[in-house]
């Protein structure tokens, strides 16, 4: 596989998992809303750093999984059938949008805002801890990881890296957002990345869905009438 393939299957990869506006978006936008660009950008940092983590498990160990076909069987099926849900939980929500995260810390904004150690540690520990995350690593992640091919020291650096940087664009652009004030970044924010990430989450189910057609069922039938 082409290497900028498979940079650019993780950079979309990870925006999926961005894109579901979870416990860490949530933290990101109150704090950029309430102490500004920077402090939202650390701890944004954080949380690909924490995603990074999950997603490197998560390609160390499918690798050996996915050599017992019942296990590729669970990881299909249930990839799928939770993508499938995402997706239409994101479009409700595109369709009946929610009002805007609460702003942190309003009331007092003239409180000196943590150290940017502080908060980038804040969002490691909220990416590993969010029930979003756990989630989509433990029953998406293994079949979308699986597809990208990524089997060598080489080609899983160039994956992680796109992974890295999907998520990195991500906390710029929702920082940069957040960061021109509540207006801005409430609830028409919130409604435009559902919108994305229901349109990127169809995109997925039909890629796992058709790619685990034709791995599990198309070649298994041929190698029988052979």
């Amino acid at each position: 596989m082409h290497p900028f393939s498979m940079m650019s299957d993780g950079f979309f990869l990870s925006l999926s998992l961005c894109l579901d506006i979870g416990l860490v978006n949530v933290a990101i936008i109150s704090l950029t809303l309430s102490h500004g660009f920077r402090p939202g950008f650390w701890l944004g940092l954080g949380s690909c750093v924490g995603d990074l983590i999950y997603a490197t498990l998560a390609l160390a160990g499918m690798a050996a999984l996915l050599q017992f076909e019942s296990v590729r069987w669970v990881v299909w099926i249930g990839g799928a059938a939770i993508l499938l849900f995402l997706t239409w939980k994101m479009a409700r929500e595109a369709m009946f949008p929610a009002t805007a995260p609460a702003v942190a810390g309003e009331g007092d904004a003239a409180a000196p805002p943590q150290s940017p150690w502080r908060g980038f540690l804040r969002g490691v520990l909220l990416a590993v801890s969010s029930p979003s995350a756990i989630l989509w690593f433990a029953a998406v992640g293994g079949a979308l990881i699986a597809k990208a091919g990524a089997t060598s020291p080489t080609t899983a650096l160039i994956f992680l890296g796109g992974f890295f940087l999907g998520g990195l664009c991500w906390t710029l652009f929702i920082c940069g957002l957040g960061s021109q004030g509540r207006k801005r970044a409430g609830a028409g924010l919130l409604r435009a990345c559902h919108v994305l990430s229901a349109l990127l989450f169809a995109y997925f189910s039909y890629s796992v869905i058709v790619n685990g057609y034709h791995d599990l069922i198309v070649q298994s039938t041929a190698q029988v009438a052979s």
